[in-house]
């Protein structure tokens, strides 16, 4: 018995690193999805969604498809673009953005789902799946304060205020004391006469 727990130990270390190492040889995809919220007029919210899906992996990903289907049609309108997309494949180190325009006209809190990208690696024949990072809830035509545009002003001018003004004094001073004055001149021109 006690020579049996360190040989299953080892079979189970040996195993690890053997699927470690077949794991570095595989694509591995990452993909962010971020939502802008926008009024173009009053009751009408446009969200623009972008997906950045990247391949960190040390393989290339073949046959990827991104899907973005988490929209029920009956409170969002596609306005531009697809909300899915395929590419050929995704070579290790590469970048690829997706992106499209929903409208809304009905208010409150939406949650979506994140995107779902399936891809074929070169030596399984079975589709893998990844997902997107996923949203906050949304408050769409929700009620927001009005933006002041120049908040950030005021909180410049409170935190470094003192400083500017000690500064532009000192620099004052200096430009005093060193600039000539007229005055020296027209003191010097009366003793040569």
């Amino acid at each position: 018995m006690a020579t049996t727990r360190p040989l299953l130990l080892c079979a189970a270390l040996l195993l690890a690193a053997l699927s470690c190492t077949f794991a570095a040889d595989a694509p591995f995809l990452v993909a962010h999805k971020k939502v802008a919220l926008s009024r173009p007029k009053p009751g009408v919210e446009r969200l623009a969604v972008s997906l950045d899906l990247y391949n960190q992996g040390s393989a290339t990903a073949y046959d990827v498809a991104i899907n973005d289907d988490s929209w029920p049609k009956e409170a969002f309108e596609l306005v531009s673009g697809e909300v899915s997309k395929t590419l050929e494949r995704l070579e290790p180190g590469a970048t690829a953005s997706h992106a499209f325009v929903l409208e809304s006209k009905t208010q409150g809190r939406f949650q979506a789902s994140p995107a779902v990208i399936k891809y074929r690696v070169a030596t399984k024949a079975a589709l893998q799946e990844a997902y997107s990072t996923p949203i906050p809830p949304l408050d769409i035509l929700a009620e927001r304060p009005p933006v002041k545009k120049f908040e950030w002003v005021k909180k410049l001018v409170a935190k470094y205020g003192a400083l500017v003004s000690v500064v532009s004094f000192v620099l004052g001073f200096i430009y005093l004391v060193a600039s000539p004055s007229k005055s020296a001149g027209s003191k010097s021109g009366k003793k040569r006469r």
